[in-house]
């Protein structure tokens, strides 16, 4: 797994809501869930499968009617980079708030 070369905010979206879906969802789920739009999702899915952050397959159900979904899945060492990685830019984003409050004051 390769550390990610920047974080930001659409990322940290996208992350979240693969931690939060608990296992493989579909890319749909996660634009809707992170509020980002599909040319920001796909290519971060993209670039967080190709550090090993994230793992992905074609749905194989044979009973749904439409197209295929394509499944991503955080690996084991993804949930936990997601994790701090996360942790860590609300950390950051409360101190800048709090600098830019006091700043202000």
């Amino acid at each position: 797994m390769e550390p990610l070369s920047r974080m930001t905010g659409a990322t940290v979206d996208v992350l979240t809501s693969l931690i939060g879906c608990g296992g493989a969802t579909w890319g749909l789920r996660i634009v809707k869930d992170s509020l980002r739009p599909p040319g920001t999702v796909y290519p971060l899915l993209d670039r967080l499968e190709r550090a090993g952050w994230v793992r992905s397959e074609w749905e194989d159900d044979p009973a749904r009617t439409g197209p295929r979904r394509r499944l991503y899945e955080l690996t084991a060492g993804g949930a936990l980079a997601a994790r701090a990685a996360v942790a860590a830019f609300a950390s950051t984003e409360r101190l800048r708030a709090a600098r830019a409050a006091g700043a202000g004051a």
